[in-house]
């Protein structure tokens, strides 16, 4: 399981392994506390991780949002379990 967070220094959204403590931010280098970190969202792979943090990044940059509302990090779970239930 995977973790989307997000950087405290830079905002840039990144994902971690649920059981890691740390995670260095890919952009700024700042060491981020996964367990004080916000998840947005708990996915199964990496490589689904890895292209839920580029939409994120393209939609708030496409939007001019500096973070999501809460009602758009429920719907974004919402649609990533709507998902996972198809793919079965």
């Amino acid at each position: 399981m995977y973790l989307i967070i997000r950087c405290a220094g830079c905002r840039t959204f990144c994902y971690v392994d649920r059981f890691q403590q740390w995670k260095l931010c890919p952009v700024c280098g700042e060491a981020i506390s996964v367990r004080e970190a916000a998840a947005y969202l708990e996915v199964d792979e990496y490589h689904v991780a890895e292209r839920i943090v580029n939409q994120l990044e393209e939609y708030l940059h496409r939007t001019r949002k500096k973070d999501l509302t809460p009602d758009e990090i429920a719907a974004l779970r919402e649609q990533y379990a709507e998902w996972v239930r198809s793919r079965v």
